[in-house]
């Protein structure tokens, strides 16, 4: 119960009718607007995959991902996905997907690990995306210049949202996104957690990409965790910090903090990953499929991300908790909570 947020005089503003035709509306719309943005295609996911062979997302490296035994391939384990961040650039590889194009995929997964909240679930819902750039493209511009794009389709999708609602739903979003690195935010908020700085930043500007995470800043700690093998997080750029990579976030009014909507970057060439795995004394994944395929040059340089669907359909929708979004399971505690603060989560 301590990591519910209690939101000051909060009220539903949509029924729960109401609440899954805008679900609806939000999920067909968007993820229509992202294909056309990027020119990517639909492709189809798996739900778990084989077990070592260095595919599945590992975050922060100490989730464990759900695994079960496959009776017909003798000792062979399969695994729920965290998320698709590495199958997706094997796929562009398997597909032969021209630079400048592809793919995009509904992702579904269960993380067993995570903590309960407003914002967290076990069951987690993507838009899990990623597309093809040629070597010329792994630069801080190409990053800011997909941001936007992403950035200008939520906005349209908040305007239908609000137009759909009208009288009831207001707009909140700033028009434009604000790029800041993760050493720079440090330097700004001395003193504060990386999640205060977050919050610092967005209650200022609405809508922040914070550039940069992964690889350990002034203070010796890293602004937050990212796996070594899938996003680039220490390259060096053009403004003279490292990293391709970073989050969107918001302001959100009704929590009264900062909401990750997206984690993305530009993925790791055969140098940046060995660099990473040499950083974070990951070495040994060198041996594994996704790993060898990347060293031998038979994957294309890309950038990608995920996008959370219900965590979408919940800003947009002004809900309190993604409960409201998204069947789950949570404590009983919470649920008794949630009621009694007006948030009906399923």
């Amino acid at each position: 119960m301590s990591k519910l947020i209690r939101p000051e005089g909060y009220r539903p503003l949509l029924d729960m009718r109401q609440t899954e035709q805008g679900i609806k509306l939000i999920k067909e719309f968007f993820q229509m607007n992202l294909s056309t943005e990027l020119r990517l295609r639909r492709v189809t996911a798996p739900l778990f995959v084989l077990k070592g062979l260095g595919i599945n997302d590992d975050l922060n490296g100490v989730e464990r991902p759900v695994t079960f035994p496959i009776k017909d391939l003798g000792d062979a384990k399969a695994e729920v996905v965290h998320s698709l961040a590495k199958w997706k650039r094997l796929t562009l590889a398997d597909y032969g997907i021209e630079p400048g194009y592809g793919v995009y995929t509904d992702m579904n997964a269960i993380r067993a690990d995570e903590e309960l909240d407003n914002l967290h679930s076990l069951y987690v819902d993507q838009w899990d995306w990623e597309a093809v750039i040629m070597p010329s493209q792994r630069t801080l511009d190409t990053l800011k210049d997909t941001v936007r794009r992403i950035y200008s389709a939520i906005r349209r999708t908040e305007f239908l949202v609000c137009e759909r609602y009208a009288g009831v739903i207001e707009p909140f979003l700033p028009e434009n996104i604000h790029f800041v690195h993760s050493e720079d935010l440090l330097s700004m908020y001395p003193g504060k957690s990386a999640k205060e700085r977050e919050d610092a930043v967005c209650r200022e500007y609405g809508a922040v990409f914070v550039i940069g995470i992964g690889a350990p800043l002034a203070d010796g700690k890293p602004h937050d965790g990212r796996a070594p093998d899938y996003d680039d997080w220490t390259t060096p750029t053009s403004d003279g910090h490292k990293g391709l990579n970073g989050d969107i976030l918001i302001w959100y009014p009704p929590l009264q903090r900062a909401v990750e909507l997206s984690s993305m970057g530009i993925r790791v060439d055969r140098e940046a990953m060995l660099r990473q795995l040499e950083m974070t004394g990951q070495q040994a994944r060198r041996d594994l499929y996704f790993h060898r395929r990347l060293i031998a040059g038979e994957l294309p340089e890309s950038i990608g991300g995920g996008i959370g669907q219900s965590r979408l359909c919940m800003v947009l929708l002004h809900k309190a908790h993604v409960g409201e979004i998204q069947a789950s399971v949570w404590p009983q505690d919470m649920i008794d909570e949630c009621a009694r603060l007006g948030m009906a989560i399923i």
